[in-house]
C-alpha cells in the first residue's frame, strides 16, 4: 500500500493509533483516561495520533501535549483523506510489536485495552477486536440501519465481518505486514481484517456516549458510505443480482405481454393505456437507473484502483524530538 513506512524491531511493545478530525476537546480527556492505563500495564507504548487538518485548534492542542509527553506523536496529513485512511496511516506507520486501534471520542473505554492485551497473548490470537453489547446515544433508527447494514455485507460476501463492531481492536505485528501488502485505494479495516485471517477472538463491552462535542456522523444513519464500501470492496454479489432482478423483470413483461395478447384473441377490450403505460414505464426507468449506479460504483472502484494514487499523503511526523518532514 502507497504511503506504508516498513516498521522495523524495537522496544515499543504497543502503539495506539488514534485518528482525529475537529476534536480539540477530546484529546485531553482523552490522554487523561489512556494514560494511567497504559502505565498500569507496564508496557512501553506509543500513542499516535492520526491528524487530518483540522479548522480547530487540534494539531496545536496535540502538539503541547507532545511538547511534554515523549509517547505521544502526530502524523499530520497534507489534506484531509478521511478516517478510514488516516486509521490505515496509523497501522502502517505505528512501530509497536502490536497496535490498537480507537477513536479520540471515549466512546470506546480505554479501560478495555489492557484486557484486550491480555487475550491477545494468553489466547494465541492475532486479532482480538471488541463487540458493542449495547450502544448508548445512537437513535434507534440508526441502529436499526446497522444491524441490517452488517445482515446484508455477511449475506452478500464470502467473509463474515462480526457484527456490532467497529475499528475498536488490537492486532500483532504479523497482522499489520500483511495489511501492507494488500493494495486497495479504499481502506475498510474491518473487512481487510477479516480478508486477511488468522485466529481472533472477541470482546463485549457496552459503547458509551461521547464525552464532549458532536460525532462527525450522521446521528440517524451513521455513514452509509462506509457501509457502502465494504459491501463493494469485498463482493460482486450485487452485479450477479442485477442479472437475476433483470431476467424476473423480463420474465413478468413478458407474461404481461402475453396476457394483452390473450385479451385481444378471445375479443375483449384492452386495458385503457395511458396509466399502465405510465406506471410501466416509470417502473422500469427507476430499476435502470438504479442497475446504472450500481455498476458506476463497481466502475468508480475499477477506475481507482487503476490510477494507483496513494491511500495518504503524510505532511509531517511530529514527534517529541521534532517535526520531520516526510519524502517518498
Amino acid at each position: 500500500m502507497l504511503g506504508a513506512f516498513p516498521a522495523k524491531k524495537n522496544a515499543v511493545s504497543l502503539s495506539v493509533v488514534v485518528p482525529v478530525y475537529n476534536e480539540a476537546l477530546s484529546i485531553g480527556p482523552f490522554l487523561a483516561r489512556i494514560e494511567p492505563v497504559l502505565k498500569r500495564m507496564g508496557v512501553t507504548y506509543e500513542i499516535l495520533f492520526c491528524l487530518d487538518p483540522s479548522p480547530d485548534h487540534s494539531q496545536e492542542v496535540i502538539q503541547e501535549q507532545i511538547n511534554s509527553n515523549p509517547h505521544i506523536k502526530m502524523i499530520l496529513f497534507s489534506r484531509r483523506f478521511g478516517q478510514p485512511a488516516a486509521t490505515m496511516a496509523g497501522i502502517l506507520t505505528c512501530v509497536g510489536d502490536t497496535c490498537v486501534v480507537m477513536d479520540v471520542d471515549l466512546q470506546d473505554p480505554p479501560e478495555l485495552i489492557g484486557t484486550m492485551y491480555q487475550k491477545l497473548h494468553s489466547d494465541g490470537c492475532e486479532v482480538v477486536y471488541a463487540k458493542r453489547r449495547s450502544r448508548k446515544g445512537e437513535t434507534l433508527l440508526k441502529r436499526v440501519i446497522s444491524y441490517l447494514g452488517y445482515k446484508l455485507i455477511n449475506k452478500l460476501t464470502d467473509m463474515q465481518i462480526p457484527a456490532n463492531t467497529g475499528d475498536f481492536r488490537i492486532m500483532t505485528r504479523r497482522v499489520i505486514e500483511e495489511l501492507r501488502r494488500l493494495n486497495e485505494s479504499h481502506g475498510f479495516l474491518r473487512g481487510l481484517v477479516a480478508y486477511v485471517g488468522f485466529k481472533q477472538a472477541c470482546i463485549e463491552y457496552d459503547r458509551d456516549e461521547r464525552s464532549v462535542g458532536k460525532g462527525h456522523y450522521n446521528r440517524f444513519t451513521g455513514s452509509l458510505k462506509i457501509g457502502l464500501n465494504g459491501l463493494i470492496s469485498f463482493s460482486s454479489r450485487p452485479l450477479q443480482m442485477m442479472s437475476i432482478l433483470g431476467a424476473i423483470i423480463a420474465g413478468f413483461s413478458f407474461l404481461l405481454g402475453s396476457w394483452y395478447v390473450i385479451q385481444k384473441l378471445i375479443g375483449f377490450d384492452l386495458t385503457p393505456g395511458l396509466s399502465t403505460t405510465v406506471l410501466v414505464v416509470t417502473f422500469f426507468s427507476g430499476v435502470q437507473l438504479l442497475c446504472l449506479g450500481l455498476m458506476g460504483e463497481y466502475v468508480g472502484r475499477i477506475y481507482d484502483e487503476v490510477k494507483r494514487r496513494p491511500l495518504f499523503i503524510i505532511d509531517q511526523v511530529i514527534t517529541h524530538k521534532g517535526a520531520s518532514v516526510v519524502k517518498e
